[in-house]
């Protein structure tokens, strides 16, 4: 049987370089940590682009071509992840209280 979705696929990664560049254009921060991705350096360097999965495919594999289900991420940030929820990050307050 063919596999018809997932992470292997044509469609995936067709729809995975497109995010990567569009990503890469609004040079769009890590969604886990708020920093900056460098999207100059290649995979499996830790700073490099990956696409995480909002809702992990692990649990939620009918999301995994799912483009509202993508965000941008380091790779160490979404290997420490893995299939955890992610935790919030504090922001900054916008001015003296």
């Amino acid at each position: 049987m063919a596999k018809t979705s997932g992470r292997s696929t044509r469609r995936w990664k067709a729809m995975r370089k497109a995010y990567a560049r569009q990503c890469a254009e609004a040079n769009l921060p890590c969604w886990l940590c708020g920093q900056p991705v460098n999207y100059e350096v290649e995979y499996p360097h830790p700073d490099s682009f990956t696409v995480d999965h909002m809702y992990p495919v692990a649990n939620n594999p009918e999301l995994a071509e799912d483009p509202g289900n993508l965000r941008p991420s380091h790779a160490s940030c979404n290997w420490a992840r893995g299939t955890k929820k992610p935790q919030m990050r504090q922001s900054e307050p916008t001015r003296d209280w």
